[in-house]
């Protein structure tokens, strides 16, 4: 087997990964369709009974029937999982039951209508993100799917039929399914179909013959599901080609590859092939070779190649540029590459005798093309020879030629040295080769070809004998003489074909480089506007060229982006340029229809720069525009394909900034909500409830006061009493948590014995209605400050609202009577901990935190797990986390071991503490 047709290393490597990777999976097979009622779920009952006949066991997830009688008995013998109800704004729903699908584990289920969307509140927002999840567990899947559900095509099914389907499948779903059955049911047999009532009920029927089940429509959706099958298959031919390294083309599709090259009639044969092409329903690709012969064209063959291949892309082609030695060799693998089945090539315009001598493209891809057919129409494919008087023009700077002689008499001398020792005649050929190998490398094909005459007219003067004349004693020496200057010219010829190789790799390098270094920076990059001078800088620097970025606005006109936020960014004058009103109707024009337009285009080539789209995958998201310095250098094809590539990098970042963005946006949007509903579902109960208390309250006492008797009127005026002080603590909740969002609180520290605010905070706990050591509801209160807590920087305000919070929360969270503990410790600086600081904590004998509510506690109007307490409305620990944070501290919440929980919150020593005397000390210990 030749090295051609071994098959990639690498290529075998990625499919045993792949077939390891599957072994493990479940295998997905598709039964596909053009439209409902064809009769996709009856096939797969049929291959699911058939499957069961085996003995493998089967398993229906979900099967919709649409109440056909057939499709229901089928259902008879097959095992059904029960489905799962889920209950949506009022109304309950039957969804397909993942997990116990996944602890039944059938080898084999069934699903189907792979795009429904799942009700909110299931695993999955779409049912084939379900079968993704059985198959990577292993189970086997039938399923279901329309053509109009596919991701790729919802806007050419949106233009046929008129309806915009909303459920859609990603393509790569089918793609990678193990197997797809093409369901198919000419149109004429769906609407007798229909009109039976086997797909809709007759009453719907009608109504949809005259809408979606149009014949226009039907025809059309069951030729994009022809096509699509057709497509998966044609995929798999390739693969199986690739995999089996078979480079002969299969001739399943036709696809036709036209050669090009810099001849003027290139451009009637791009045409000629575009009429080939279209009577033959077949993709074309125009390809241009770019050979060492090529690269020695003038500017306007180059040009003229520009222009050829921008006809191509303009018919329809796609087109591509090639570089090799042999244009012949270069199409024919390219060719096998793309199982290519025709090749389109110009009539040979020069004469027999060179194609003879010199060889000919055409004659060797007839030879070597093998099964590939190959058509010579009218026109010209590189046989052609420039004009006399470019093939006079020196190609090398007459620098070169000068250096020549000096060079050679300086091989002449280190030969005359050597041959004093007696090296031999041999050997100072090879000093003359040598000497014509370094002007190949250095001066090109003219002055090495000069060189190797040169050297060989020195050879036979100064060692051939007679020496120091041109007469040759031997005529054997005219074959050496012959034999030198043929190698010298190979030689010379060799290099020279390399090194341009080599700068055409160079070029291919730099490229790369410039693509990489643009993802790269793309990659690392976030905002709208650093994305925008990213793209600006590179494009200049590239391309030599000033820079213009048109963006939409919100009243949809475009803007030049960098007029004013350029500045900020490192963008000056020099890169971008200014756009007077007719070359903002071109960048209109270009972002109106999608397509490049300007300079050196054929839509509006008078402007003086090149206008291309920023199409993203969803839409055309701004306009870049380029003013080059050289016209001719950015209208190589090369540079147009580089320029739409970078163009295409530059949309598609901006597009994820503005997706990005536009998440962000719903993010907040749905969280805003959210809290929104939270809010006015706490507030509005735990505001009418002590509304409602207080008011009958004081309605007992306002009607029935004179006959109440003085412990009862007690009563209800404190109980009015307390559920106002209870309505006002909650407001003030609201209000702390709406100035801590709003960034309105200020935190004014100060240096101050932590002792003080606890015995602040306890006092508002109890309001002076209970014994000392005691909480409200009994809870017996321990209190351990050690003596030795230094001073802590804090606002006393906020520290003390987060006490009162905390010891709120703790008595409201417990039995009566259990004790609440409050404490304080000293935390030196650690590794975790980069400064020392106070910890203080409140613990409490109650049933404690439910597992993963450590961190939830802290949200707001987060109530807990059984929580319904009478004036919890979920923003006391929120804000004691809003002001402890606001202090450079953290507050935490754990279970404890022996039974309830503990709330620890810290605050750092930052700073040095002011002095502190004698009588501040005393007062300190006497407290």
């Amino acid at each position: 087997m030749s090295d051609q047709n071994r098959p990639d290393p690498d290529a075998l490597l990625a499919r045993v990964r792949a077939e390891a990777a599957a072994a493990t999976r479940g295998r997905l097979t598709v039964f596909f369709g053009a439209a409902p009622g064809v009769g996709k779920t009856y096939a797969m009952l049929e291959a699911a009974h058939a499957r069961k006949a085996e003995g493998i066991d089967v398993v229906a997830g979900v099967v919709e029937t649409h109440g056909r009688a057939d499709t229901q008995a089928l259902l008879d013998g097959i095992e059904l999982l029960p489905l799962q109800e889920v209950t949506y704004r009022g109304v309950t729903l039957r969804e397909f039951d993942l997990d116990a699908a996944l602890a039944r584990r059938p080898r084999l289920i069934l699903i189907d209508e792979l795009a429904h969307t799942n009700a909110p509140g299931t695993r999955h927002l779409r049912r084939w993100q379900d079968v993704h999840e059985l198959l990577a567990a292993g189970i086997d899947v039938y399923t279901t799917v329309n053509v109009q559900h596919l991701e790729s095509l919802n806007d050419v099914v949106a233009q046929i039929t008129g309806v915009i389907v909303r459920e859609t499948v990603p393509d790569s779903v089918v793609e990678q399914a193990d197997e797809v059955k093409l369901i198919d049911l000419p149109a004429d047999d769906l609407l007798q179909r229909l009109r039976a009532g086997k797909v809709y009920m007759p009453q719907n029927a009608e109504r949809a013959m005259g809408n979606f089940f149009r014949k226009g429509n039907l025809i059309a959706l069951r030729e994009l599901a022809l096509r699509r099958t057709a497509d998966r298959v044609d995929a798999q031919m390739e693969r199986y080609r690739r995999d089996k390294a078979i480079t002969t083309p299969w001739p399943t599709t036709l696809r036709l590859l036209v050669g090009i090259s810099s001849s003027p009639s290139a451009p009637r044969l791009v045409r000629a092939a575009k009429r080939m092409a279209a009577s033959l329903r077949a993709e074309w690709i125009v390809a241009f070779v770019e050979t060492p012969a090529e690269l020695r064209r003038g500017e306007a063959e180059r040009e003229r190649v520009a222009q050829t291949l921008r006809l191509a892309e303009q018919l329809g082609a796609e087109t591509a540029t090639l570089s090799a030695t042999n244009a012949a060799d270069e199409l024919l693998a390219y060719a096998r590459a793309r199982n290519i089945s025709k090749i389109v090539i110009g009539k040979p315009e020069r004469p027999r005798w060179k194609d003879m001598l010199f060889g000919s493209v055409a004659d060797d891809l007839l030879r070597k093309s093998g099964v590939i057919d190959v058509y010579v129409l009218s026109g010209d494919f590189g046989d052609s020879e420039p004009p006399l008087r470019e093939q006079l023009q020196p190609t090398s700077p007459w620098q070169s030629y000068m250096a020549v002689p000096a060079l050679v008499a300086l091989c002449t001398a280190l030969a005359l040295i050597v041959d004093k020792v007696g090296i031999g005649e041999a050997n100072i050929i090879m000093l003359y080769l040598l000497g014509v190998l370094g002007v190949a490398l250095a001066g090109g094909r003219g002055p090495s070809a000069l060189a190797a005459v040169l050297s060989v007219l020195s050879f036979n003067f100064f060692f051939v004998e007679p020496r120091i004349t041109f007469a040759v004693s031997d005529v054997r020496y005219l074959i050496t003489f012959g034999v030198m200057l043929a190698v010298g010219l190979v030689v010379s010829n060799l290099t020279v074909r390399f090194r341009q190789q080599a700068e055409a790799a160079r070029q291919r390098e730099r490229r790369t480089a410039t693509l990489y270094a643009l993802s790269r920076a793309f990659a690392s990059t976030r905002g709208r506007e650093n994305l925008l001078a990213i793209a600006v800088r590179h494009i200049h620097e590239v391309f030599d060229s000033q820079v213009v970025i048109l963006l939409p606005g919100t009243d949809g006109a475009l803007r030049p982006w960098g007029e004013a936020s350029g500045w900020a960014h490192g963008i000056d004058t020099s890169q971008i340029f200014g756009l007077s009103a007719a070359e903002q109707g071109v960048a209109r024009w270009v972002f109106d229809h999608k397509e490049r337009a300007g300079l050196g285009t054929n839509t509006l080539p008078s402007a003086e720069g090149l206008y291309l789209p920023l199409s993203g995958a969803q839409r055309v998201v701004g306009v870049l525009g380029i003013r080059p310095r050289q016209r001719n250098r950015l209208l190589n094809p090369e540079q147009i394909h580089l320029l739409e590539t970078f163009a295409s990098q530059t949309a598609l970042a901006l597009e994820r900034a503005s997706l990005a963005a536009e998440a962000e946006r719903a993010t907040l949007t749905a969280e805003t909500e959210r809290l929104r509903a939270a809010l006015l579902s706490s507030v509005s109960h735990d505001l009418r409830t002590p509304l409602a208390i207080i008011t009958g309250a004081l309605t007992s006492l306002t009607d029935a006061g004179p006959t109440l008797d003085p412990a009862t009127r007690d009563t209800l005026a404190r109980t009015a009493c307390d559920e106002a002080q209870r309505l006002n603590r909650l407001l003030n909740n609201l209000l702390e948590m709406t100035r801590l969002e709003a960034g309105a609180v200020r935190v004014r520290k100060e240096w101050q014995p932590l002792e003080e605010i606890v015995g602040v905070a306890v006092g508002r706990v109890t309001d002076g209605g209970v014994q000392p050591g005691m909480l409200p509801e009994h809870h017996p209160l321990t209190i351990d400050l050690p003596a030795e807590l230094p001073l802590v920087p804090l606002d006393a305000i906020l520290i003390e609202q987060v006490l009162v919070n905390l010891l709120e929360n703790a008595i409201r969270h417990t039995p009566p009577g259990t004790p609440i503990h409050l404490g304080a410790r000293f935390l030196p600086a650690a590794a975790g901990q980069p400064q020392p600081a106070v910890e203080v904590s409140v613990a409490d004998r109650g049933p404690g935190l439910a597992p993963g509510d450590e961190q939830r506690v802290f949200e707001k109007f987060y109530r807990g797990g059984a929580d319904s307490g009478r004036g919890n409305v979920g923003l006391g620990l929120a804000i004691c986390k809003g002001m402890v944070e606001a202090h450079g501290g953290r507050i935490w919440a754990e279970s404890r071991l022996e039974g309830g929980a503990v709330f620890r919150f810290t605050l750092p020593l930052d700073g040095i503490p002011p002095p502190v005397g004698e009588e501040a000390l005393a007062a300190r210990d006497t407290s």
